[in-house]
């Protein structure tokens, strides 16, 4: 479902309709990073077998990245005048990434799904980099490019768990 757009009054010098998109954007964003977030944590949860104290200290290390990640998002979001749309059921009603199979839980699948859904973050985030960057927003480019940065140094962590 498509979210209604608020904006405030601010000084800073970009115009109304860009900075209406911006949010727009951002709000995307953090729907997608809280599901992410959510999903990395039910993972931590749940993951078992032989490298679990491994992929369960991992996995929280991943998620506590990805958690400032949606600070960073939802507070850009607001300084530009909008309003952070950050509630487990608006990001579950905007996310667009897939749901975690429920019953994932072994190991090496799990690190495998997470791929996926880190894969698939870093795509849409290097989208909005480049939503941004048309937009001549540099300020939420640049953020959007130091969460690209870290998803994926996290993809790679995930990813040396499946190469040999």
């Amino acid at each position: 479902m498509a979210q209604k757009t608020q904006t405030f009054e601010t000084r800073i010098d970009l115009s109304e309709k860009t900075r209406t998109a911006m949010v727009k954007l951002l709000n995307q964003q953090l729907a997608d990073t809280f599901d992410l977030y959510s999903q990395i944590k039910q993972s931590h949860w749940n993951v078992k077998g032989m490298d679990f104290m491994q992929l369960h200290e991992l996995f929280d290390d991943l998620a506590e990245s990805v958690l400032e990640y949606a600070d960073m998002i939802a507070e850009r979001a607001t300084a530009l005048g909008g309003s952070a749309m950050g509630t487990v059921r608006m990001a579950a009603e905007n996310s667009t990434l897939p749901e975690m199979p429920a019953k994932t839980v072994e190991g090496k699948e799990v690190v495998a799904v997470l791929s996926d859904r880190m894969a698939a973050y870093g795509k849409s985030t290097r989208s909005a980099i480049d939503a941004a960057g048309d937009a001549k927003d540099e300020g939420t480019a640049d953020l959007f490019t130091e969460v690209s940065r870290g998803v994926d140094k996290h993809l790679y962590f995930l990813e040396a768990h499946l190469q040999a």
